[in-house]
């Protein structure tokens, strides 16, 4: 129970990715922190493959302060999650309070459009590595870089490491 009494964000939209939704959720809710599905509307949204998750809270009614962090998931759910003023809003009011910031895969295109990488070493799937690039950040390829308190991964593959991460920088 090594997050006992942290509260923790898991953003969520349609499309997401399955494993890098509910790995970081179960692996949060394994240390005792109190995990929030957060979205734009208190709904239900359907992954890649269709399984479904409910948000717990609409973006427009959290507020950074009440979190000890906020984790991304990717899959093509970060297109739509950026549109989100107010999902942007609470990932760059946590970065800049100096809470954790977690991005999986696609989801570096999250902190990209809430202009939180600039001067920043970060990883993501290869694909959106030209947006990471452009929004400021040094791209490397490994499998999870902890910069501050912000904490990228490329794929699931990445999962144990960028968990592992997670919640070693959560205990702090």
């Amino acid at each position: 129970m090594r997050l006992k009494g942290k509260k923790v964000a898991v953003l969520a939209e349609n499309m997401y990715q399955e494993m890098e939704l509910w790995v970081p959720y179960y692996r949060l809710k394994e240390e005792g922190a109190d995990v929030v599905l957060v979205a734009p509307e208190k709904k239900t949204y359907t992954s890649k493959g269709g399984y479904p998750v409910t948000a717990d809270k609409a973006s427009a009614d959290v507020s950074a302060k009440e979190f000890a962090g906020v984790v991304i998931p990717g899959g093509y759910a970060p297109d739509m999650m950026r549109r989100d003023q107010n999902l942007l809003k609470l990932v760059r009011e946590c970065f800049e309070q100096g809470k954790v910031v977690a991005a999986i895969c696609h989801a570096g295109w999250v902190p990209a459009s809430a202009g939180i990488l600039k001067g920043r070493t970060a990883t993501c799937f290869f694909a959106i590595k030209d947006d990471v690039i452009h929004a400021g950040a040094k791209y490397v390829d490994q499998e999870v870089v902890v910069d501050g308190n912000l904490i990228t991964s490329r794929t699931p593959a990445d999962l144990p490491a960028f968990c592992r991460e997670l919640v070693k920088a959560l205990e702090k």
